[in-house]
């Protein structure tokens, strides 16, 4: 959110709303946006007529990712929280994992946000490695951080988790939230049920990550409701150089 100055005489808005190149503040802010707008149940059957223009700009939207990415090379995506500030650790980790992955010739995608995302792209474009963030357009969002080098914002969350997976050839998830959760259990539920090819998945951060694998191999997989997951598929540790090489273990 940017704050906006209070000059005598002139009105002063807190919020300012983005939509792609659009700037809309105070009063012009809408109530509505372009995901719930997709997602909400229709009252009234003159959007019909609306949808197959969305599906058009849907399609528009892999379009363009496709050929953004088309000649990226070989990839490993890295997940995490966008509120990991700069004095924390992991920021430091997650920036030494880009650098070690850009270093072996691979690209290092992330969402091109702030925290985790920003300091593996920074890890990454220190050695002068490509460096991609695929953004989301949301409405406070500040963009693309600065050490992207090929990046794209997306209108729709699942085109954008489409890029991920494709591009990808290994994923390290850094702790996170219910963005990282959705990712990481994506990459999950898409190679459980064969989907994908296969590939690592990695957990760096122990302390953060047992607790949730361990209920899933418990309750979970005792009720019955999963399948026991593939030992060689999820590895968990604090080592960054075992991260590296088994996110890069998917491209042998």
């Amino acid at each position: 959110m940017i704050k906006n100055e209070n000059v005598e005489g002139e009105p002063a808005y807190d919020e300012t709303y983005r939509r792609g190149p659009v700037v809309m503040r105070g009063p012009m802010i809408p109530k509505d946006n372009t995901y719930a707008n997709l997602l909400a149940p229709e009252e009234s059957t003159d959007w019909l007529h609306a949808d197959p223009w969305r599906v058009l700009r849907i399609q528009a939207e892999f379009v363009d990712g496709f050929g953004a990415l088309a000649e990226l090379g070989p990839a490993v995506t890295i997940f995490g929280s966008a509120r990991t500030p700069k004095t924390d650790p992991l920021y430091k980790a997650a920036r030494t994992v880009g650098r070690k992955i850009a270093q072996r010739g691979v690209a290092v995608i992330t969402g091109g946000g702030p925290g985790i995302m920003e300091a593996a792209n920074r890890g990454a474009a220190s050695v002068n490695g490509k460096s991609v963030g695929l953004g989301i357009e949301l409405p406070h969002e500040q963009g693309l951080n600065k050490y992207v080098n090929l990046g794209m914002d997306f209108r729709y969350f699942f085109v954008r988790k489409t890029m991920f997976v494709k591009y990808s050839s290994g994923a390290i998830v850094f702790p996170g939230g219910f963005g990282t959760l959705d990712e990481m259990f994506e990459v999950l539920t898409l190679v459980q049920t064969h989907k994908v090819k296969r590939m690592p998945l990695v957990l760096v951060g122990s302390e953060y990550w047992q607790g949730l694998f361990d209920w899933l191999n418990g309750p979970v997989m005792s009720a019955g409701m999963i399948s026991p997951l593939d030992p060689d598929l999820v590895h968990i540790t604090d080592d960054l150089n075992e991260s590296v090489d088994i996110a890069l273990s998917g491209l042998i």
